[in-house]
């Protein structure tokens, strides 16, 4: 099980007065932020506020304006809404392509690491399963496996969960929070969902608006197992969405 809060003595990723310009435009303006080693932060905000932004700058996707993003992690694994699979090729070939790219030179040792990756996200019965085969969650299952056939120590996740309905939702929490406790993966989650990142988190990053920067932190102390409909993270959520629906109105202002 994971711990609530891990300490922040070594973190994975720390970030100095990060800022990004889209021309004249600044999206994100001296951002500070820490993700902690084997800790879980959730990145919530109103839209537009560079939560995806955020991720790609870390991800080395595009370069900052101005700021320092420093990583102590290895490898950084990147895991989005639309699953990317290739459509031609199985769950398992897909997996495989990964790991090609990864290094692995030996097609014997890529088959049998993709079985065991495949395994792990409890999708051994699809590895010869094109996507079309596939439901929506098998398919971010699969997208979760290659993300993690990259032996990243950093994952960064932005909305996996968003197109999805309620209770193939609610499995993939659990997957991935069992995934993560057993890798000890430090993991930045962007969602819109406050329950969803009551849910998941150690921590709960909120975002300001244009441009984006933090406006308040919170621990999430709630032990786990959770369940996104208890009292607790109904009670939580609730909170945190009253101090975005702030910002939302102090921006609309």
């Amino acid at each position: 099980m994971r711990s609530a809060s891990p300490p922040l003595t070594q973190p994975a990723v720390a970030i100095r007065g990060l800022t990004h310009r889209y021309g004249s435009q600044v999206v994100i303006d001296g951002l500070d932020l820490d993700v902690g080693s084997g800790e879980f932060v959730c990145l919530v905000g109103a839209s537009g506020c560079g939560k995806t932004t955020l991720l790609h700058l870390i991800a080395e996707l595009e370069t900052p304006s101005a700021g320092v993003i420093g990583r102590s992690a290895g490898r950084t694994a990147v895991m989005f809404q639309e699953n990317g699979l290739f459509p031609w090729l199985t769950a398992s070939r897909n997996v495989e392509l990964a790991l090609e790219f990864s290094g692995v030179t030996s097609r014997r040792q890529r088959r049998t690491r993709a079985r065991e990756l495949l395994e792990v996200v409890r999708l051994g019965n699809a590895l010869h399963k094109r996507p079309h085969e596939l439901s929506g969650g098998m398919r971010q299952r699969v997208a979760l496996a290659r993300a993690l056939a990259q032996e990243a120590e950093l994952l960064l996740m932005d909305e996996p969960f968003g197109a999805l309905d309620a209770m193939t939702r609610d499995l993939l929490h659990d997957e991935l929070e069992r995934v993560c406790a057993e890798r000890e993966l430090s993991v930045l989650f962007v969602t819109h969902n406050v329950r969803e990142a009551a849910r998941l988190g150690d921590r709960i990053v909120l975002l300001g608006s244009r441009p984006g920067r933090v406006i308040e932190t919170f621990d999430v102390s709630i032990p786990r197992p959770r369940r996104i409909d208890s009292t607790e993270i109904a009670t939580l959520a609730a909170h945190i969405t009253d101090q975005l629906r702030q910002e939302v109105i102090r921006h609309g202002r």
